[in-house]
């Protein structure tokens, strides 16, 4: 069996893998974009089967598909190719699309990959041919009908782009979110030493210290929430400038319907097409939301790296789990490796919004945008390595985290700043010699004012403790 077909589009023949469910167009674009090796996420390539569902179905609806219009379908072949359509969608065809991600601007390669794909796999369905020159199910005409890429391709990335965030970064972030709240709550009453400027300040709980993360990744929740409403609107059914050329009135309405209902997210049509086909202002806002939320993930983790530095020579006021040995020549040596996995996968993100906001700045000229792969892919790849971190961190280090009570209480009676509190008694002057005094001396304050008799002892005993220092009071 020969290792290649012979496959003829507009520009004349090509050679194709002899089995592939793609065509023509793929080929020459696998041929033209050697670049980098990398093929559209799968999220992407999944929604583009969706998308394409949802437009066959619209169509099937309106009666376009069975029309009067050229090569009309029978109702079976509109099943097969919704069919097929639905198992792109659900990743049965992945290895079938091989183009780099670094090609045409609008995504016209890919969107005729998905459309070769799911025409042959529906012709293979019914039984034909899938080799045959003569496509009874055709690519354009039928599975791209009423559709431009340049309104389907960037329904496709929001699609995705919403459903992921959806379904794997906001259940990963309210994971985090619980389970540092549980440790607020566990840690409420182990008084330790505040930090401001890397120097020591008054006292604080450690609960409340973590009760601070925990409303941090609240906020990260908020905020993924926002990113995905930011990518609702689908620019679906402005076809090829936004004008609507060759579709129905209510095919993007249509498509939109469908599409909210099979993913549970409230999509629904642009508000203006042209906008919408043009610019890709709603997906730099969406990475805008993720590059905060990284933001917060790489402070949580690293004020966590910190809190549990030592064994011996840090602060080692948590205990992180042990992972794994942490040097090829220091036997015995355990490194925080979980935080700076999150604190990489923090510089990455916010190094993608660099890319997003560049290509959505300048890729978008008059009706179109033409930097929507990368856009695609790079927020894609913001969502996939900000959930699959974040449930790392929870499971091989929050979970396991454990609060070293005697490491805390200890750096709190030497603290300088416990003098913080002598304030109302002796004002900031003299309060301010007591501790340049302590430092000298390496007393602690409340062995300075003992012996200086700086206050009756019941009113020193009070203005010195530790957890009253904690809260606000009169």
């Amino acid at each position: 069996m020969s290792e290649f077909r012979i496959e003829r589009d507009s520009m004349g023949e090509v050679q194709v893998p002899a089995q592939a469910f793609y065509g023509a167009q793929t080929q020459r674009a696998v041929e033209n974009f050697p670049v980098s090796g990398w093929p559209l996420h799968e999220d992407l390539i999944h929604a583009m089967g969706l998308v394409k569902l949802a437009c066959g179905t619209a169509n099937r609806d309106l009666g376009k598909l069975s029309g009067t219009g050229k090569n009309p379908l029978n109702d079976k072949q509109i099943e097969a190719m919704l069919q097929a359509a639905r198992e792109v969608a659900g990743g049965a065809f992945d290895g079938q699309f091989p183009i780099d991600v670094f090609q045409t601007g609008s995504g016209t390669s890919s969107n005729m990959n998905c459309n070769e794909v799911i025409a042959n796999r529906a012709i293979e369905i019914m039984g034909g041919d899938r080799f045959a020159a003569a496509k009874p199910i055709h690519p354009n005409d039928h599975v791209n009908m009423g559709q431009s890429t340049n309104d389907t391709f960037p329904t496709a990335i929001h699609v995705a782009v919403a459903s992921s965030i959806g379904k794997n970064l906001i259940p990963a972030l309210q994971r985090f979110a619980q389970v540092l709240s549980d440790k607020a709550q566990q840690w409420d009453r182990i008084i330790k030493i505040g930090r401001t400027h890397l120097a020591d300040a008054t006292p604080l709980r450690l609960g409340q210290e973590f009760g601070g993360f925990a409303r941090q990744l609240e906020l990260s929740i908020e905020r993924a929430e926002r990113a995905l409403q930011a990518v609702q609107e689908l620019p679906v059914g402005g076809t090829a400038v936004g004008s609507g050329i060759n579709t129905h009135p209510e095919f993007g309405s249509r498509v939109a319907k469908v599409l909210a209902d099979e993913t549970g997210i409230a999509f629904v049509e642009a508000a203006n097409h042209f906008e919408a086909n043009a610019q890709r202002d709603g997906l730099v806002e969406c990475h805008g939301q993720l590059k905060l939320i990284a933001t917060t993930l790489f402070n949580v983790s690293n004020n966590i790296r910190w809190l549990g530095s030592g064994p011996r020579c840090g602060f080692y006021e948590i205990q992180l789990p042990d992972r794994q040995p942490g040097s090829s020549i220091m036997p015995g040596k355990v490194n925080p490796v979980m935080c700076e996995s999150m604190m990489q996968v923090a510089a990455r993100v916010i190094g993608n919004d660099g890319c997003i906001t560049m290509s959505g700045a300048a890729g978008g000229q008059f009706q179109l945008n033409i930097m929507m792969p990368v856009m695609g892919q790079t927020t894609l790849e913001s969502i996939t390595l900000l959930a699959n971190v974040t449930n790392a961190f929870v499971e091989f280090c929050a979970e396991e985290m454990e609060a070293n009570e005697e490491a805390c209480v200890a750096s709190v009676e030497k603290s300088l700043s416990m003098v913080t509190s002598l304030n109302p008694h002796i004002g900031y002057e003299k309060a301010s010699a007591l501790a340049k005094e302590a430092f000298k001396t390496g007393k602690t304050i409340r062995e300075l004012c003992t012996e200086q008799n700086i206050l009756p002892p019941d009113v020193l005993k009070a203005a010195l403790d530790p957890m009253s220092m904690t809260e606000p009071h009169a």
